[in-house]
């Protein structure tokens, strides 16, 4: 498939990219198997509110991946976190979520960091895919992306977060 060309269709291509990154992320973090010579791994952990700051991380190889974040209301929640890495090493994909689609618990703060890495593409929903449920996006407005880290933007984030996905891409060297 050639590149489209002409504005409109280079703003197309643009967003195929991302799109094509995400599927890669979800084709890495699939169970072991599902992905030929694709390393993951899941872990399951508490999402704890309470206004405290709590992290939780996994690392897979070279790559880490950390979550941390500030929740207030409810109970526990349990979340899940799969880190991937493709079958050349070239891509790592970090993705936390909450199963069961939406989260309940009113988030004050969050960031997802990885290492090892650059951040090519992240994002973030307030809901996760789960069910009937379809994925719902935050704004852009609230959460900013660096080069290793996807975080809140004080004063805009609405406080709901279901879900983060990151694929990044591993530093090649030059010859």
């Amino acid at each position: 498939m050639a590149a489209p060309s002409g504005r409109s269709g280079g703003r197309a291509w643009a967003a195929l990219v991302p799109a094509a990154l995400l599927c890669l992320a979800a084709r890495a973090a699939a169970e072991p198997g599902t992905a030929p010579g694709a390393a993951s791994s899941t872990a399951e952990f508490d999402v704890r509110p309470g206004g405290e700051v709590h992290s939780f991380s996994r690392s897979l190889g070279d790559y880490s991946c950390s979550f941390t974040y500030s929740a207030q209301g409810g109970t526990n929640e349990q979340w899940q976190m799969t880190v991937g890495a493709s079958e050349d090493s070239g891509l790592f994909s970090c993705s936390i979520w909450r199963p069961q689609g939406k989260s309940y618990l009113f988030f004050t703060q969050f960031k997802a960091e990885v290492k090892g890495a650059k951040i090519e593409h992240a994002m973030a929903y307030s809901q996760a895919a789960a069910g009937a449920l379809s994925d719902v996006p935050l704004k852009q407005e609230e959460f900013g992306i660096t080069e290793t880290a996807v975080s809140h933007t004080e004063g805009k984030f609405r406080f709901e977060l279901s879900k983060l996905m990151i694929v990044a891409k591993a530093p090649r060297d030059e010859l």
